[in-house]
């Protein structure tokens, strides 16, 4: 089991739920906007939000973001320990930094008294572009050149005393990133902070991403998570979230299950699932609902929904637990079928 890191009120490690980040597209000094984006984020389901901090502008509008939200708040910077002391110093939860770019010992030295000083977290690590030379002329781009340079900025860090941190090795290859993973959980004890960098635009980012951390996260490997998506951030934390549930570590949420549909459906089940999915996304608590192709064996496929409907001839059977609790006309199927869910969702 990895240790357990807190940041602001939330724990990341030590058999702790995982945890769901994602990070603001706007400028963070462009506070009205990047605290509009925040909401959204939180409002889908986000744990933990990180920002760029490029100057001292970003650096201080981090104080009054974090007076929008209740979420942890990440600093993110790179190239200047200036910037990282003004966002510690600023209020921010936690910081990402990398020691290898920070400016020298005397400048690791002075963030790390600042961390300390603070009694914040750092999340340190390494990714395909930022592999240190040395590891790569060893290694080459691989699972060991990217442990080694994530577990060298640790040990900057450690020189120190902060002790404080979460560790990522992010590549944006699924197998790069597996096996990068699965050697550094082999190798430390710190919380790791697991995603497929680079992973694209939304279709490559959710498949990418599914296959890695899912996998991942199947083997007990993985403490907080990413799912990088270029474009809305809002829709990482969806994919993060529908990840997290097909693994089994999400259970407060209400799930649809929906046949692939064949000859024998004779009504229009596909368009009532992506209805039904659509209604109970923002759903926190745990439930099933199925919505099946047909009455042959639909109950029995979704014998565990808590409330389902499968389709024949005119007509529609709405069942619970896997019973047949009614008909209705197909007609009136959708209507129906939603005050159904209504007073499961609503209850």
């Amino acid at each position: 089991m990895t240790r357990k890191v807190k940041t602001g009120g939330i724990y990341i490690g030590g058999g702790e739920r995982v945890t769901v980040q994602s990070m603001c597209t706007v400028k963070t000094s462009h506070t009205v906007e990047a605290c509009a984006q925040i909401a959204a984020l939180e409002s889908a389901g986000c744990d933990i939000v990180r920002v760029s901090v490029l100057d001292a502008e970003d650096a201080a509008a981090i104080t009054e973001i974090k007076k929008h939200t209740s979420m942890p708040v990440v600093a993110d910077i790179h190239f200047s320990a200036r910037l990282a002391v003004a966002a510690i110093e600023a209020g921010c939860d936690k910081v990402r930094i990398n020691p290898g770019n920070i400016g020298g010992e005397d400048n690791v030295k002075l963030v790390a008294d600042c961390i300390k000083a603070h009694g914040i977290p750092v999340r340190v690590g390494s990714n395909t572009g930022s592999i240190e030379k040395r590891f790569l002329q060893k290694y080459g781009v691989s699972a060991e050149a990217l442990v080694e340079s994530a577990l060298c900025s640790v040990a900057a860090l450690e020189r120190y005393g902060v002790n404080d941190i979460v560790v990522s090795v992010k590549a944006s290859s699924v197998p790069l990133t597996y096996g990068a993973y699965t050697l550094l959980s082999g190798r430390t004890d710190y919380p790791l902070h697991v995603g497929v960098t680079e992973a694209g635009t939304y279709k490559s980012a959710v498949v990418k991403s599914s296959a890695a951390l899912g996998a991942l996260l199947l083997n007990g490997i993985g403490d907080t998570m990413r799912v990088s998506i270029t474009g809305d951030p809002v829709r990482e934390v969806y994919a993060a979230r529908d990840i997290l549930r097909a693994v089994g570590l999400d259970k407060n949420y209400a799930e649809v299950v929906s046949c692939p549909t064949c000859g024998r459906c004779m009504w229009d089940s596909a368009a009532l699932a992506e209805k039904v999915a659509e209604f109970v996304k923002d759903v926190k608590k745990p439930l099933k609902i199925a919505v099946m192709g047909c009455a042959v064996n639909g109950p029995g496929e979704a014998a565990e929904a808590d409330i389902g409907i499968a389709g024949g001839n005119g007509c529609c059977v709405i069942f619970k637990k896997g019973a047949p609790a009614f008909k209705v006309p197909a007609s009136e199927a959708e209507e129906v079928f939603f005050k159904e869910i209504r007073q499961l969702t609503d209850g």
